[in-house]
């Protein structure tokens, strides 16, 4: 029955299933009797140049913390990745099931990043991605005027979850509702899908940054005039 409560990892049977319809119980035991080595530790197996990780294989990421007595071993290993700008492979068991992995220096600690196996990607030979398509200079200096234009200091604390919020804000309002049905929040229409023309959108966002750019430079340079007018009058 559903009764909206999350069951507990305890509770939770495993089982496969056969093509004809048959199935069998797996337990947390046979997932360490099929690899009694893979459910224990994280076993480095390799180390490759940092550069090599494609970003497709990054899954998920997790803190390493040193075990009693580890402490000496994990600086070790932190300082030579650093030194050697390498990172290690291999495998680790969570939750009883084995995943390929990559384990990396990250600011003072180590991060273990669990990475799909190239098997799981879709290769990108299989995209219909543009080929034999040409640009003039005049297009790439206006596109890489544009990321000039943009570029900032990366700060991922500006970056905030604007669906979570909104999500919690419906859940406390709920709350305060006890019961009665909340207003249905406006929603943006629906429009037809229109031909984008990117060299149009690209030209006028560089020409509004260099505007809102060139009125910021000009009430800094009337700021500074007034400043250095009254202090020749104070001289």
């Amino acid at each position: 029955a559903n009764t909206g409560k999350e069951v507990p990892w305890s509770d939770i049977v495993k089982y496969y299933e056969f093509p004809d319809g048959s199935y069998v119980t797996v337990t947390d035991e046979d997932f360490e009797k099929a690899d009694p080595k893979a459910a224990k530790a994280v076993d480095i197996e390799a180390f490759i140049e940092a550069d090599e990780l494609s970003p497709m294989q990054l899954e998920k990421p997790y803190y390493i913390v040193p075990t009693k007595g580890g402490e000496k071993a994990f600086v070790l290993l932190r300082d030579a990745m650093l030194k050697t700008g390498r990172i290690g492979i291999g495998k680790v068991t969570i939750r009883t099931r084995q995943s390929l992995c990559a384990i990396m220096p990250c600011d003072e600690g180590l991060v273990l990043i669990l990475l799909r196996y190239d098997a799981a990607l879709r290769g990108m030979e299989a995209l219909n991605l543009p080929k034999n398509v040409k640009t003039t200079a005049k297009e790439m200096e206006l596109a890489v005027s544009l990321i000039n234009t943009l570029a900032v200091e990366w700060k991922p604390e500006d970056y905030k979850d604007e669906y979570a919020d909104a999500l919690m804000a419906r859940i406390e309002a709920k709350a305060k509702a006890k019961g009665k049905e909340l207003p249905d929040e406006p929603s943006a229409e629906l429009q037809p899908t229109k031909v984008i023309d990117l060299m149009a959108l690209l030209r006028e966002s560089v020409e509004t940054r260099k505007a809102g750019k060139s009125d910021t430079d000009t009430a800094r340079e009337a700021k500074q005039a007034s400043a250095d007018k009254a202090k020749k009058k104070t001289s």
